[in-house]
Formats: structure tokens, sequence, C-alpha cells
């Protein structure tokens, strides 16, 4: 199985089923101080990120299942998640969590090995914003004309330079005074 990753993504959250017995996961899962990473390669990744992978022991979850966790830890989302709840809180075993930050905005081809199972593919919720929606006119992009293309009017070159040209006159003066 393959699937792209679209390097500029920020809100796909990738799960995946591993199938490994419980001993060998942390082995599989944890990057060695040599560089070895067998996640990495069954991932058939070129960038993969250790700090975001998260890799979950469904018992640990307990009660809150795994749709739950997937929800508030990651902020899963959308008509798909909410399909595969029932399927999500049926697993047993582990999972690998790969969040967009995991693959470093990098576009890439992911070939998967046999020990890992796409369960699903969800997005993030969509972050709302605090506080009401600006009403004003600069808001909505008008100028005080009133002409949405007409270019915002800013200080010339001629009084910047006047501006600097003053400020040297003031430290020159304050330079007379004190000698």
């Amino acid at each position: 199985m393959q699937i792209e990753i679209n390097g500029s993504d920020r809100t796909t959250l990738r799960v995946f089923h591993l199938d490994l017995p419980p001993e060998a996961v942390e082995r599989f899962t944890v990057q060695a101080g040599t560089g070895e990473w067998p996640l990495k390669y069954a991932l058939g990744a070129k960038t993969l990120r250790n700090g975001f992978v998260d890799v979950v022991d469904l018992r640990d979850l307990d009660k809150m299942g795994l749709s739950s966790y997937l929800a508030q830890a990651h902020n899963a989302a959308g008509a798909d998640f909410k399909a595969d709840r029932s399927v999500l809180d049926a697993l047993t075993g582990h999972v690998v969590i790969l969040p967009p930050q995991a693959f470093d905005n990098t576009s890439q081809t992911l070939t998967i090995a046999p020990q890992l199972r796409l369960i699903g593919t969800y997005g993030g919720a969509k972050p709302t914003p605090r506080g009401p929606k600006l009403r004003s006119a600069s808001a909505s992009g008008l100028t005080a004309q009133g002409d949405p293309g007409a270019p915002q009017r800013r200080g010339s070159l001629w009084t910047i330079l006047a501006l600097i040209g003053a400020g040297i006159v003031a430290l020159l003066l304050l330079a007379a005074m004190l000698r």
C-alpha cells in the first residue's frame, strides 16, 4: 500500500494499527542510538520526526477509548472520524498515530509494510476564532475612500528623510549643549 504525503498538509492525522506482539513494539517503534528505526523503514518514510510519533498501548487508555483520545489529544474531527469511532474503539494492541508534523513538511510517498495497517486518516478540528467578528470598514479591506482596490497611503521617502534629518540636528544640538 502506498500513501502520498503532502508536505504542506497541516491537518491530516493518520492512524495505523501495529500488528506485532507486545514485547516487540518498543524495539520496532523507538529509534535506536545508532539511527536504526524499524518504524520509519516500515512506513517507507524519507523523513519522520521521532518527537511527533505517538505510539499508544490501547490498554493504557482503559475506558477512555481510542476515539476519545484522538479527539482530545489530536483534535481529530470530521465525518470520517465520526463514522470510524466504533472501529477505533474496538481495536486492541498498539496503534501508531502520525500527525502531519511527523513528516516535517516533506512531501513523500509512503510504502507501508505489512506490520502496519492504516485504520484511517482524519482531519483536525477547525480552530474557532476568539471573540466576535470584526465589523469595521478597515477589517473588510475598505480604505477611507471606500475603494477596496485603492492602495493604502504610506509616508513618502521625503517624510522619512526629513524625520531622520531632524533627529540628526537634534543630536548635534544636544552634543553642542553638553560641551
